[in-house]
Order: structure tokens, then sequence, then C-alpha cells
């Protein structure tokens, strides 16, 4: 049966993100976001984010995003600890956090070199 936290019409609520290593790219989105870890088998990680409205996992053999079209940005509390996270845990800073009007903004290369955003409201 499917959530129904997930069955939002419009909502972004599942992705396949490409990996090289899909305890590495686990690990670096578990620290960084804070994202649930359901591990089936060492190259079988399905995660969830805090919210439970975006589900997904990490796939093998599928290229990665270096070079960006689409660029997800997620929220977060502490931009520049998580910048800091990101980096420990096998991530690439692209642009450090940065204003933009009233947000914090950053660009990062996660473990297998796809590029995300992070963004926070600025306090």
């Amino acid at each position: 049966m499917v959530d129904a936290g997930l069955t939002r019409h419009g909502g972004l609520s599942y992705l396949e993100i490409p990996a090289a290593d899909a305890g590495r790219s686990a690990a670096f989105y578990e620290h960084v976001l804070g994202w649930t870890l359901q591990r089936r088998d060492a190259n079988d990680i399905r995660f969830a984010d805090a919210t439970g409205h975006l589900i997904g996992r990490w796939v093998l053999g599928r290229a990665s995003a270096a070079e960006p079209g689409l660029v997800p940005y997620f929220y977060v509390d502490q931009i520049h600890s998580a910048v800091e996270r990101a980096t420990v845990h096998n991530g690439e800073v692209v642009k450090a956090p940065y204003r933009e009007g009233d947000l914090w903004v950053a660009t990062l290369r996660d473990p297998a070199g796809n590029t995300i955003g992070l963004w926070q409201a600025f306090r």
C-alpha cells in the first residue's frame, strides 16, 4: 500500500540517484540531509526524507549529473554545518554558501559527482 504522504498531486515524491558506490552515496545524504536509510543489501539502499514526502534509492550503472541540467535544491536548517558535513562525507563544494536575497544558497557534488543545491532562510 502506498503511503498517503506520497500521493500529493504534482508533488515530487520519488528520486533515483545515480551512484558509483551506493553505500558511500547513502552515507553522504544520511549525514548531510538527515535521510533515513533502509538497506536491503549492499547495492540496494532506499531512503526517506524527514517529512516522508520524498523517498527513493541509489542506482548503479547510471551516469551522474556532474554537468547539471536539473539541479535539486534541498532545504537545510544550518547550511554552513551541512556543507562541512558534505566535505567530511566525500562531497565537494562547487559554490560555498552565499547570500541570495533572504536566503543562503550553496551547491555541492555528492560522492558520485551529482550536483545538488542546499538552501536556508537567512537568519
